[in-house]
This record gives C-alpha cells, sequence and structure tokens, in this order.
C-alpha cells in the first residue's frame, strides 16, 4: 500500500529548484517512513533513484528533516532533495503540494541570491498610505453566508417558512383532505387484520356452521367475501387519494419554487453596485438554484410526509391505548429519548446544512468565475491548479457531507435499537397477556401493528424535523437576500423626460462604499454644457470610469451633487435617467443571443427598421457577411465575435437608444489599428448629433475630437480644465505632463521610481509619440495650414523634444 501510495505521488512534470516543502507534507512523508522498518524500506526503495546519497536501511532517506518543531511554517519549511534523473517531481495530489530535493551547494548559493533578490523585489514596493486607507473595508452590504438569523432560528423563522406556501393554500387544503382519507384507510389495516386472526383463532379447526356464522356477524355484519371485496375497493380508494396527494404537492412545490426563484431573481437584480462589490456571484446562484430546491421541497413533500406521520402517530396511538393501556404505557417509555435525541439531531443538521449551502455557493462561484475565464488558464498552464482548487472545496463540502452522515447514521442506528428493544418488551409483556386472557391474539397483533405504525411515524416526524431544519437553514439565506432593499430604489424618484442640458459636478466628494476610507474625489466641481463633446484624461486610478457610475446613478456621492438642466439627479427616477444615456465601455458585454437581440436590448421595443439603421450607423457591414445576418447568435460573451465587432454592437445598442448622453468609456484603448478605425468611424456617427458626449479616454486622436478636456488630478480634484489648443500650450501643465507620459511609453521620472528602460530597437505598438510623429509628417506634406494647426504643430514639437531630452 504504501508503495502504492509513493508511485502515485510521482507525477512526471518539469523539476523546479529551490521551491519549498511544507511542514504538512514533512509530516506526512515522516509519519510513513517511521511507522515501521517496512514501509521505511519501500519508501526508501520507491524513492532511491531519486536520493543522493542512497540512504542505508537505518538512515533517515530526507536529510534535511532533522528540525521539524511544531514553530517551523511555511515560509521555513526545509526543501527535500530529489535527483531530477527522469525530470520527475512527487507531487501530493491530496493536497497539491510538492516535493523537490535537497539543495546541493551550487542550488543552496542560488537559493540565497535569489532571497535576496525575492528581499530587494520586495522593499522596491513600500506599503503606501493609500494602501493602508484601502485596508479598512466595509462589507455591510454583504450578505451572511450562513444566512441573515444566523444559528437562532426558531418557530418564527419555522412559520414564515411556512407561509411562503400561502397562495397554495385551497390546493394544499385538497392535499391535507386527501391525506387524511389515505391514512386513515391505512390505519384501518390492523383492526381489520385482528378481527380475522380471532375468527380464525378461536374454536381451532372444528367450528360449526352455526358458529361460523356467528364469527361472521363480528366482522361488521358481513361475510368473508363481501369483507374481503370492500377490504380490496377501500384499500383502492387510499391508493388513489395517495396519487392524488402525491401529484398536487409535486405540483405545488414546483409552483413554489419557480415563484421563489423569480421573486428572487428580481431582488437580486434591482440591488445596486455596491450590493455587487461586496457579494459573490456564486453565493448568489446558489441561493438561486440550490436553496429554492430545498425550500420548496421542506414546505410541501416534506410538510407532507411530515402531516401524515403526524396524523398516523397519532392515530395508531389512540387505537393503541384503546386495545391495551398497560402497552401503551410502557411504549411511551420509548418517547423521552427519541424526543431529545431528535431535537439535538435537528439542530446539528440545520447548522451544518447551512454550512453545506455556504460551500455549495462558493463552489458555485469557483465553478462560474473559472470556466468563464478558461482560455485565460489555459494559456498560463493553469488547468491543475484550477482544478485543484475546484477540488479543495469538493472536500469540504465531502467532509461536511460525511460528518451529516456520520450524524444521522448515529440517530437512526440508535432510535432504532431503542424501538426494536421497546417491541421485545411488548412481546414478552403482551404474550403474558394472551396466557392469562387479558387481551386476544388479534388484539395483540392489532397492537403490533399499529406499534411498528406508530414507530414509523416517530422516524418519520424525526426525518421531517430534520429536513424541516435544512430548509429553515436554506430560507434564512433566501430571507436574507428578500428582505434586503437596495440603497437607490428603482421606483422612486421623479420620471425623466429627457436628459438634454448641462451636467454640473457640484462640490462632490465620493468614496466606494466598500473602501470608505479611501477618497476618490473631494471638492470636485465642473460642469459640461448642453450638447458639448468633452473629453475626461487624468491618471489610472483617478476616478475617470467612477465619473460615468455616479452619472448612472450606480453610486450615489458622499456630498455633493450631481445636477443635469439644473435638476438633481438623486430625486430622478433611476430607470428613466438610464434610458436616456447611452454607454460603450471598454469591454463591451454581449449576451447570449443573436445580434438584433443584442442591439434592441438598449430599446427592446424596437423594429427592425430601426435595428438595421443603428447597425449601419455603427459601421456593422460585417453582418452581411453572416448567413444569418442580424439573426446569426453571438455566443455566450460575445466569443464568436471579435473584438472590434463587439465594440460596434455595443456602438450599435447605443445608437437605438437615441441618448440625450452618451458615455465612452476608453471605447477603442482594447482594439487593434484596423478594428479602431472602423470603431472611429461608428463613433463619428454618435458625435454628430446633439447629445451631449462624455468621452473617457487616453488615445491622442480621440482626446483631440473633443471640445472641452477635463483632466483630473490625484488628488481627486480637476486639474485643468479646456480646449486641446489651451491645455496643450502650457508647458507646466497637469495635461501637457499627462501627454509627455503617454507619448513617452509610459516612461514616467518619480522620487523613488526609476525610468523604465525601453530598447529602441525594440518596435512595440505605436505610442501616442508614433501618432504625433506620423500626424507631424502629414502637416509638413500638406499646404495651407491654419494659424490653429500650425501652434499645435509647435506645442507638440515642444513635447516631443522634451521628450527626446529626458531619454538622453
Amino acid at each position: 500500500m504504501i508503495a502504492t501510495r509513493t508511485s502515485v505521488l510521482l507525477a512526471f512534470r518539469p523539476f523546479q529548484h529551490g521551491s519549498r516543502l511544507n511542514q504538512l507534507d514533512q509530516n506526512i512523508l515522516l509519519s510513513l517512513y517511521n511507522s515501521s522498518p517496512r514501509h521505511s524500506r519501500i519508501l526508501s526503495r520507491s524513492l532511491h533513484q531519486y536520493v543522493r546519497p542512497k540512504p542505508s536501511s537505518n538512515e533517515n532517506p530526507f536529510p534535511s528533516f532533522k528540525s521539524l518543531g511544531g514553530s517551523a511554517t511555511r515560509a521555513d519549511s526545509v526543501n527535500v532533495l530529489f535527483r531530477p534523473s527522469i525530470a520527475a517531481q512527487a507531487v501530493f495530489f491530496s493536497s497539491g503540494r510538492t516535493l523537490y530535493e535537497t539543495p546541493t551547494p551550487v542550488i543552496k548559493e542560488q537559493q540565497r541570491n535569489k532571497t535576496t533578490e525575492e528581499t530587494d523585489d520586495e522593499d522596491a514596493f513600500h506599503r503606501t498610505e493609500k494602501a493602508h486607507q484601502a485596508s479598512h473595508v466595509n462589507l455591510s452590504a454583504r450578505l451572511s453566508k450562513e444566512g441573515g438569523t444566523g444559528k437562532g432560528g426558531g418557530f418564527g423563522e419555522i412559520w414564515r417558512l411556512i407561509k411562503i406556501a400561502r397562495p397554495e393554500a385551497k390546493v394544499l387544503a385538497l392535499a391535507f383532505i386527501l391525506l387524511l382519507i389515505s391514512s386513515s384507510i391505512t390505519m384501518s389495516i390492523p383492526f381489520s387484520i385482528g378481527k380475522i386472526l380471532d375468527i380464525a383463532t378461536k374454536g381451532g379447526a372444528k367450528t360449526e356452521g352455526a358458529d361460523l356464522e356467528q364469527k361472521t356477524d363480528m366482522l361488521f355484519g358481513l361475510s368473508l367475501t363481501t369483507f374481503y371485496t370492500a377490504l380490496v375497493c377501500i384499500l383502492a380508494t387510499g391508493a388513489a387519494a395517495n396519487y392524488g396527494r402525491i401529484i398536487i404537492l409535486r405540483i405545488v412545490g414546483e409552483r413554489i419554487v419557480a415563484r421563489l426563484r423569480s421573486r428572487l431573481f428580481r431582488q437580486t437584480y434591482i440591488q445596486n453596485a455596491e450590493f455587487f462589490d461586496a457579494n459573490r456571484v456564486g453565493d448568489l446562484i446558489s441561493r438561486l438554484s440550490s436553496d429554492t430546491i430545498i425550500v420548496g421541497k421542506s414546505i410541501t413533500q416534506n410538510l407532507s410526509d411530515g402531516l401524515r406521520a403526524f396524523v398516523s402517530g397519532a392515530a395508531g396511538f389512540g387505537l393503541m391505548a384503546w386495545v391495551s393501556l398497560k402497552l401503551t404505557g410502557i411504549l411511551g417509555l420509548l418517547f423521552p429519548p427519541v424526543a431529545l435525541g431528535a431535537f439535538f439531531y435537528g439542530r446539528a443538521i440545520r447548522n451544518l446544512s447551512r454550512k453545506i449551502q455556504k460551500n455549495v455557493g462558493t463552489l458555485t462561484k469557483i465553478a462560474e468565475e473559472r470556466l468563464g475565464n478558461v482560455r485565460t488558464s489555459q494559456a498560463f498552464a493553469g488547468e491543475i491548479l484550477e482544478v485543484h482548487r475546484y477540488n479543495t472545496q469538493v472536500r469540504k463540502i465531502f467532509e461536511l457531507g460525511k460528518r451529516e452522515s456520520i450524524i444521522s447514521a448515529t440517530f437512526f442506528s440508535s432510535t432504532g435499537f431503542m424501538g426494536n428493544m421497546t417491541i421485545l418488551s411488548l412481546l414478552y409483556v403482551g404474550g403474558g397477556m394472551v396466557s392469562n386472557g387479558t387481551i386476544s391474539i388479534g388484539e395483540l397483533t392489532s397492537f403490533l401493528m399499529y406499534t411498528a405504525y406508530a414507530g414509523s411515524s416517530l422516524f418519520g416526524l424525526s426525518s421531517f424535523y430534520s429536513e424541516l431544519m435544512k430548509g429553515v437553514g436554506a430560507a434564512s439565506r433566501l430571507f436574507e437576500l428578500q428582505d434586503r432593499e437596495p440603497t437607490i430604489s428603482p421606483t422612486k424618484g421623479e420620471r425623466v423626460v429627457s436628459a438634454r442640458g448641462p451636467i454640473r459636478f457640484e462640490n462632490l466628494s465620493f468614496s466606494y462604499p466598500t473602501r470608505p476610507a479611501v477618497t476618490i474625489f473631494r471638492d470636485l466641481d465642473f460642469e459640461i454644457p448642453q450638447g458639448a463633446n468633452v473629453a475626461i484624461v487624468g491618471p489610472s486610478g483617478g476616478g475617470k470610469s467612477t465619473i460615468a457610475s455616479l452619472i448612472l446613478r450606480f453610486y450615489t456621492p458622499t456630498e455633493g451633487r450631481i445636477l443635469i438642466d439644473g435638476k438633481d439627479i438623486s430625486k430622478m427616477n433611476v430607470k428613466s435617467l438610464r434610458r436616456r444615456i447611452g454607454i460603450v465601455s471598454q469591454e463591451p458585454v454581449l449576451f447570449s443571443g443573436t445580434i438584433a437581440e443584442n442591439i434592441a436590448y438598449g430599446r427592446p421595443h424596437a423594429t427592425r427598421a430601426e435595428i438595421m439603421r443603428a447597425a449601419r450607423r455603427a459601421n456593422c457591414q460585417f453582418i452581411s457577411d453572416f448567413p444569418e445576418g442580424l439573426d446569426t447568435p453571438v455566443g455566450a460573451r460575445g466569443t464568436q465575435l471579435s473584438g472590434g465587432q463587439k465594440q460596434r454592437i455595443a456602438i450599435a445598442r447605443a445608437l437605438v437608444k437615441e441618448p440625450d448622453i452618451l458615455i465612452l468609456d476608453e471605447a477603442t484603448s482594447a482594439l487593434d489599428a484596423e478594428s479602431e478605425t472602423l470603431v472611429n468611424e461608428a463613433l463619428a456617427s454618435l458625435l454628430k448629433g446633439s447629445n451631449t458626449t462624455i468621452s473617457i479616454a487616453h488615445r491622442l486622436s480621440t482626446i483631440k475630437r473633443s471640445d472641452t478636456i477635463i483632466c483630473l488630478g490625484s488628488d481627486g480634484r480637476v486639474a485643468e480644465m479646456g480646449s486641446y489648443r489651451e491645455l496643450s500650450s502650457r508647458p507646466d501643465g497637469a495635461f501637457t505632463k499627462l501627454m509627455e507620459w503617454q507619448m513617452s511609453g509610459g516612461e514616467r521620472a518619480q522620487d523613488g521610481v526609476d525610468k523604465l528602460a525601453i530598447d529602441p530597437e525594440v518596435k512595440g505598438p505605436p505610442t501616442e509619440k508614433d501618432e504625433i510623429e506620423v500626424e507631424l509628417e502629414e502637416q509638413s506634406e500638406g499646404e495651407g495650414e491654419s494659424e490653429e494647426d500650425l501652434e499645435a504643430s509647435k506645442v507638440q514639437e515642444t513635447v516631443k523634444s522634451a521628450v527626446e531630452e529626458k531619454k538622453t
């Protein structure tokens, strides 16, 4: 077994020096080696081709396992040396960890140098004040992983769970009537069997005809043939009632689950951006899928089973007391321990169910995120890492399920043993009562059958309680989501007919709700005229995209306000405001469906002609190359289209809305030259309209097209504002420095940071400097240049010269 396990641990992967062995791995290997002399010999044989020198039989094969005290940490883990004779690497598949060989003097020196280099690299990135502020995270919008009520769910929570089925009350009442019918018929069987046994055993085989008639009268005045026929009809009626009950409950259960999912999805979808910043998508999907199924099952099938067990148990105990109070009293001794065990068992199951659902949500999140980005993972050869990450979460769920199985097995086996001992006691006492004539054999048989029914009902109630607690655990997660109201109501506010007019940011301050200590804007104040084409520029992380989010009311300013045509947008209806705003983002999101459906997403009731007109204006000629035209499926997230094609469809989606405000969030920054040209042609048609255009950009071509440039500073305020001509004429201005930084291909010389060396022989993507050089060449070739063009050329030459001086 040890040899087999060791051979499994050896996986052929590229050998890497300098990696560390976790102490858990060390302990595993040591425990295998020290478990017995036989195991140590097998382990040494299995690894001898990797170890140098070959250990003797009584020598530790891992020479660096000398100080394995509990104080060792992951960073202090000792390296174990294997010879990479066949480029093999010992891998613990169960934990994803790796074993490597003990360093030779050369490797030790390499590791010391590597450690020094890593330390120097780490020292180059000191923890800034901004990083310290960002560490203060506010997750008040995050949902509890185990539900809003925590571990203290009681009767109120159970009652609220049952109230979910209130719209189905009439249908459930019919199911309850059918349940009573089927349960009553089932409970009549032991009574009938007892009477038949009494007739068959009284007087033995010497019964005369007159006596037989007398005995027949005892069966409700019916002959045996008639009685059996009636009994068959009654049992068929019970089966039909049970059939109707099951059908009704299954349909009602599916209806409740469908209603829950629809309601919860709507409640989730209307939440604001703060909610999605703080919560994982996988957990939300788990609540919408598995939790709703558990809740639907709890309030239909489990509730029905519990009512059936209760009715059968109550009828059984009543009939047992009618047969013999003495035997019923003996059976009653079983109740206290079973009830106490059921209480603790149900509470344990409820807590475990919440933990399982929490981990299932995490598992769903991992699967959704990894499968959605599988190409990136494959590009970095990260398949094994992601499979291991997923398997780690699967193992957590497995361990919780194993604990649940052990608890359930303990409870049901112990209660089953007590039940069997109780039946044995009943047989002993009941046999004595039959001997002295206190009860008949038929009555004892009926009592024992009622005992079986009652015991089954008791176990059914225990199972019902445990399943109900699972439902309560899942329902608490649903209730928490259902009860959460968005901070920005999607229904309240004044309806927006038009969003035309100047846009003013008035003394606005803002911090993201999840990181309130990090200030993005501080006293931001500027105005965008109606119909203007404005470019917003600034350093990375300066809040350019945040401006778009604030206009769309994804977030609420911490202080100050945003006015459109003199009206505060916080008093406007969110939906109607967003209908008047079009946005084209840097990475457009397309939904599964056709091209036409994605274009019409901006205006669901758009006609086919309007969709085609928007597609033409967005320069989507590629649609004619598809056999299905506008009805071509785009695939999940638009994977069937190129980046430029997706971007043009996103522009068409914005065009079909005919928005009053258009936001272009770096719409061309991630495209190649050909796609950018086509997209820019499509954007030109957008800019010709009377709408107000806000371009968040860093490309010079986009910036120069703008009427006004708003340059944001790193302090959260407007550093400069004006036309391209005005701002570029200021050599020491913030805009000029920003353009200088961009034209140098990203080079900069700041305090404590050296300039990045760029090899002039290496040709990468064209920078802003290259674009300016091309424009200067074109201008030099042209004739009749305007005075404005000449002045702009001088400014560009000045910036170019400054960049060259910095390089030299």
